[in-house]
């Protein structure tokens, strides 16, 4: 059930330490100075970001460290670069929309009880308790260098690379376009998309809930409670809209690039790539969990996409 996909979080780590600079290489555009220095900048923010998830997951045992700063460090990002870059209304834009984005995904965050006056506390992403439950992680140890390398490093390294479109477009000359209208209309769709997939979620467990806490089974509960998971609204056409939507948004974001005129193909493309990777890897574990808790999610897997929407789920 929680078998963890050890060379998949290798490839990932390869792609990350190898890949990244081979397509700088070979790919292009080099940076100048200013925007080195800027990418230093954000590199020493990831470094410290990375060192406290890891020393606060290991000291408190909750490794939602990570999970608390997903949806800040990137706006934090897009405005250091923003500024750096003369506020050029392509960068304040991508900002902005990784602002909204941004927000958005904390007040998600935040209601599920994820945030605490007491920083190291608030609930955990289940998914890391029933991780760290998996034999491979017997030893203490094991566990502490899965959490430094992944948990800790990649994923922080993942925040930085999903905004470096920014970064490639910081010293662009060339104006506000139609590229950059179609990225920001897109961007902008795709936030309002997860938002209204998130806010279906959160009503239906919500619902769900309420009325197993009542005192009723979950057998015991009306269609399409009943089932124990969500086949209602975007839910019934895609099995993770809001997973869909996170990866669109970023892709939407590499898109300013091209208005940049930095090319159609250039290596910033990596972060959106391995965040789409992330996102099968980790959909397949939420997946894996919901399959042996309900009996009928097997069906609902086989008759509904995975991330686009397509056939409706029937009950």
């Amino acid at each position: 059930m929680n078998k963890i996909n050890i060379p998949l979080i290798g490839s990932l780590l390869i792609l990350s330490v190898i890949v990244c600079p081979l397509l700088y290489i070979y790919v292009g555009p080099d940076l100048n100075s200013e925007q080195l220095s800027v990418l230093k900048t954000l590199v020493i923010i990831a470094g410290c970001s990375a060192l406290f998830c890891f020393t606060v997951g290991e000291l408190s045992g909750n490794n939602s460290q990570v999970d608390k700063i997903w949806s800040i460090l990137p706006f934090v990002y897009c405005w250091i670069i923003a500024a750096h870059g003369g506020m050029h209304p392509r960068l304040v834009v991508m900002a902005i929309l990784a602002t909204l984005w941004g927000c958005r995904l904390t007040f998600n965050f935040a209601r599920k009880g994820a945030y605490r006056l007491k920083f190291w506390e608030g609930n955990e992403d289940y998914r890391w308790q029933l991780v760290r439950s998996n034999p491979v992680f017997k030893h203490k140890w094991v566990w502490a260098v899965f959490d430094l390398l992944f948990i800790s490093i990649y994923q922080n390294v993942l925040l930085l690379l999903i905004t470096l479109p920014a970064l490639v477009s910081m010293n662009s000359s060339a104006p506000f376009g139609w590229v950059d209208a179609i990225a920001a209309i897109l961007m902008l769709g795709f936030i309002v998309y997860e938002t209204v997939a998130d806010e279906q979620q959160w009503k239906f467990q919500s619902k769900k809930w309420e009325m197993i806490n009542g005192g009723k089974k979950l057998e015991e509960l009306p269609v399409p409670y009943n089932k124990g998971f969500n086949t209602t609204g975007l839910w019934s056409m895609s099995r993770h809209p809001n997973y869909m939507a996170e990866q669109a948004i970023w892709v939407s974001l590499y898109i300013f690039s091209i208005g940049a005129g930095v090319g159609i193909i250039n290596w910033s493309m990596i972060g959106a790539l391995l965040l789409i990777v992330l996102f099968v890897a980790s959909s397949s574990l939420s997946e894996g969990i919901s399959g042996d808790k309900y009996p009928e999610y097997g069906r609902y897997c086989k008759e509904v996409n995975k991330f686009l929407p397509g056939k409706r789920y029937k009950y």
